[in-house]
């Protein structure tokens, strides 16, 4: 039986969970800031080794002297910064963005205790993930004490669900108009060789998930590695608890790994 939520995390849910459709939107008022940020947004998606101007046009279907006076203004602000003497890597004055970002999604201690308990009962990489408005992003994160795990995903990561099995288990707490929303605007990127990208596949592997709410993906994000997430609380519900294994040690411990995540999410520790 779970058990009763305290206020703030009654509140906490209630501002995380916003992921109901809104109402669609004006078209933005002022058309150079957005391309600001559309400029921003791809130098972010771009390797370390940054973008060319060249490439933002083609990308964003800009002429080229646009992206020139983006640029400049970026760069006059230390948002971007030039490197390899054509490409573009976002500046110093992005970092402020993304540390502000981390710090207002932090999540409640409650829900790091969620990840805290998962990592030392099943020894992997564990993490609480939830909606922020209209996105699934990692809210709480708790490493792995064994010298091989995976990754521990960074606080307010987003995107790539139809890669995870949290962002699958979270799409699949979520009703048909929600995930057809989410999985239009979302880029299906195909991570492996195993990542489902097309959208009946995905909504197959949903109602997969639906039949015992374990969500699982092997070596969809990254080779190597497999996944599981559960419900956090009664099905649907508006969090979920993940660990990340080596997949050779996530099948042979894919029993004990469920049993022990259904245990810690079906329970709040206060």
């Amino acid at each position: 039986m779970v058990a009763k939520k305290s206020g703030s995390e009654k509140d906490f849910l209630a501002n995380a969970g916003q992921r109901a459709l809104k109402p669609d939107k004006k078209k933005p008022r002022i058309q150079s800031a957005v391309r600001t940020v559309e400029v921003l947004q791809t130098v972010a998606r771009a390797s370390s080794a940054g973008i060319s101007a060249r490439d933002l046009s083609v990308e964003l279907g800009l002429p080229r002297q646009v992206i020139y006076h983006l640029i400049h203004t970026l760069l006059s602000v230390n948002m971007l910064r030039q490197v390899s003497g054509k490409n573009y890597v976002l500046g110093l004055g992005a970092a402020n963005l993304a540390h502000g970002y981390r710090r207002q999604t932090s999540a409640p201690d409650y829900l790091a205790r969620y990840a805290e308990r998962a990592a030392a009962e099943t020894g992997e990489t564990a993490y609480v993930v939830g909606w922020v408005d209209d996105e699934i992003v990692v809210l709480a994160t708790a490493r792995s004490a064994s010298a091989i795990h995976a990754a521990e995903p960074s606080t307010g990561t987003t995107g790539n669900a139809h890669a995870r099995a949290s962002g699958k288990l979270l799409l699949a707490m979520s009703t048909d108009d929600e995930v057809q929303a989410y999985l239009s605007r979302a880029p299906l990127i195909a991570r492996t060789k195993n990542t489902l990208t097309d959208v009946e596949a995905i909504a197959g592997e949903l109602e997969r998930i639906r039949q015992n709410w374990i969500a699982v993906e092997r070596e969809e994000y990254a080779e190597g590695l497999a996944c599981m997430a559960v419900p956090i609380g009664r099905p649907p519900a508006l969090l979920a608890l993940g660990i990340s294994a080596p997949t050779d040690r996530f099948e042979q411990n894919f029993d004990l790994y469920a049993e022990k995540l259904q245990e810690i999410a079906a329970t709040t520790k206060t």
